[in-house]
């Protein structure tokens, strides 16, 4: 499956290792295909009974798609990334409605890309190095591979906060927005594991109850969720029809907390933010995370074409100077034709998956 991809059958276990541990695990097109065909192939094996991905080293799961390679991509017409997009987004579906026990290890830095791998499965594990988001405001990209669709849907203006600043969430809040469901120390992982193996060596436990046998039996208590305490402004201030107003909210409320927030939407691709906020939006009116995955890809492509993707990922990940030359440089200037824009059809290029 290449060298990017560790694929092996451990037992009734199929097992999934991203593998660029020097690059935070982030993913190729390479990996995005070897992932599809493991699980493709495996669906139709009867000996494995489960799935379980991993990340190599101890930083992270996966720090989401390789996003120099974008950046390059881009400025070459984009059409390398549309296709990375299409596999990317084909694969978060699947991993949606796979046929089997999915479970995801999302041990330190999750993000982007690797909350797609991981979120959609049937048992998302966060661990106390757990760190969780969907940061693509900050390099001038909207909340995709499914993401958007989680986002919408966690309690509140949780999801809409996160969006729109790019903030970070550690295990509790994780699992308070529905990002994930079992909080499992770093330590006890491999036990889990070896646990869920012999469980499923016994042909007599299906293997869904195998999986929450072994979990349960490893899982514990997470740590409170920071994101709780602060619903009340939160609810209120992002419940703005607009991104102008939700930082007229957030400054007006003379919390410390929510002025930062403000000052990170602020900071953020203003096109990005308010796209960000109409997708959510919609998201929450789609019936499938199919149909959201299509739009998705519509806002991804768009984004492609635009100049914000190429600019915030030179600011963030190629020079780093973190002074990206945002166009529009503000949310008054970002137009409603721009933000319909990037919900266009697409005619012959469409995902399809809805």
């Amino acid at each position: 499956m290449g060298a990017e991809v560790l694929v092996h059958q451990d037992g009734g276990v199929g097992r999934i290792v991203l593998d660029r541990p020097r690059a935070l695990n982030s993913l190729t097109h390479g990996m995005i295909t070897a992932v599809h065909a493991a699980l493709e192939e495996w669906a139709a094996d009867d000996t494995v009974r489960a799935v379980v991905l991993t990340g190599a080293g101890e930083r992270g799961l996966c720090a989401g798609a390789d996003i120099r390679a974008i950046h390059e991509d881009a400025k070459a017409g984009g059409a390398g990334s549309r296709a990375f997009f299409r596999d990317e987004y084909r694969l978060n579906a699947l991993i949606a409605r796979y046929p089997k026990p999915y479970l995801a290890v999302m041990d330190g830095i999750t993000m982007g890309g690797g909350v797609g791998l991981s979120a959609h499965g049937a048992v998302r594990i966060v661990t106390e190095r757990s760190t969780v988001a969907m940061p693509e405001t900050r390099i001038g990209l909207v909340p995709d591979v499914g993401g958007s669709r989680l986002l919408a849907h966690a309690p509140g203006g949780l999801g809409t906060h996160l969006g729109l600043t790019s903030a970070s969430m550690g295990p509790g809040d994780a699992l308070l927005c529905g990002f994930a469901d079992h909080f499992v120390h770093s330590a006890r992982i491999p036990a889990l594991l070896a646990d869920l193996t012999a469980r499923l060596a016994g042909p007599a436990t299906g293997a869904a109850a195998a999986v929450t046998a072994a979990v349960t039996a490893h899982a514990e208590a997470a740590p409170p969720a920071a994101l709780a305490a602060q619903r009340a402004w939160i609810d209120a201030c992002y419940g703005a029809d607009t991104a102008e107003e939700i930082v007229a909210r957030l400054l007006d409320t003379g919390l410390p907390e929510a002025k930062e927030a403000a000052e990170q939407v602020l900071g953020n691709s203003p096109t990005a933010v308010k796209v960000t906020l109409a997708a959510l939006r919609r998201a929450r009116t789609l019936p499938s995370l199919e149909a959201v995955l299509d739009q998705e890809y519509r806002i991804s492509c768009a984004a492609l074409a635009g100049h914000d993707l190429v600019e915030g990922i030179r600011a963030q990940v190629v020079d780093k100077d973190r002074n990206p030359r945002w166009s529009p440089a503000g949310l008054a200037g970002v137009s409603e034709a721009e933000v319909a824009r990037h919900f266009a059809p697409r005619g012959d290029d469409e995902l399809g998956l809805a």
